[in-house]
């Protein structure tokens, strides 16, 4: 029976590369010259800093860039407050890896509510879709690449007939 897993996956090796790259673009932009503003890597979690708000945003979009240029999707990455620290700012981005089970279940509910005949199961930060037709599993992965409100980058694994 043809199945497919939908799962949210980052590849953290080409994270690691989009970081490291916005890293060496600011310590050669002009604006940025003087600056205590970097860009770090830990674990599952992007760390900015920066000297004020205004250059803690201008970083954003030469991360997303560098992130889209690897073939990562800009809502991998989760943005939190910018916190005021001492003489600058800071900012986390947390790396969103897995499916929640609240997505899982909006997942589920989505495929069941669109009347293909597959089935959808979820399996711990994935889901499993199954059905008798290739054709059935391909709407389901139109589908999902067009729903919105999911939050998250999908991806889809294990394709098999």
């Amino acid at each position: 029976m043809p199945s497919f897993d939908v799962v949210s996956e980052v590849d953290m090796h080409e994270l690691a590369n989009a970081v490291d790259q916005t890293s060496r673009e600011i310590g050669t932009r002009y604006d940025f010259k003087g600056s205590s503003a970097k860009v770090e890597l830990n674990d599952k979690q992007v760390t900015i800093i920066a000297d004020g708000d205004f250059q803690a945003r201008q970083i954003h979009p030469m991360l997303y860039q560098k992130l889209t240029k690897r073939g990562l999707e800009a809502g991998c990455l989760e943005e939190g407050k910018i916190e005021t620290v001492g003489k600058g700012v800071r900012q986390y981005l947390t790396v969103q890896a897995g499916i929640e089970t609240d997505t899982a279940k909006k997942i589920v509910k989505m495929i069941k509510t669109s009347k293909i005949k597959v089935q959808a199961a979820i399996q711990s930060e994935q889901v499993r879709v199954t059905g008798k037709k290739r054709d059935d599993l391909q709407q389901v992965m139109a589908l999902l690449r067009g729903a919105e409100g999911l939050g998250l980058p999908l991806q889809f694994k294990n394709f098999r007939d």
